[in-house]
């Protein structure tokens, strides 16, 4: 289970654990050059604590 994901990672997850079930919230279509998705959540830490 997971809030956001990218179509890499779940490629990698597929190839690496056939037949598993990926629940997500969003599928963002694009990561940049360090591998992060964009637009993604962001911080999720500084806004879970309002930081």
């Amino acid at each position: 289970i997971s809030a956001c994901s990218s179509p890499p990672a779940l490629e990698k997850l597929s190839e690496q654990f056939p037949g598993l079930h990926v629940y997500t919230g969003i599928i963002d279509p694009t990561v940049n050059d360090k591998g992060f998705i964009i637009p993604g959540l962001g911080d999720a830490g500084d806004r879970s604590y309002g930081t």
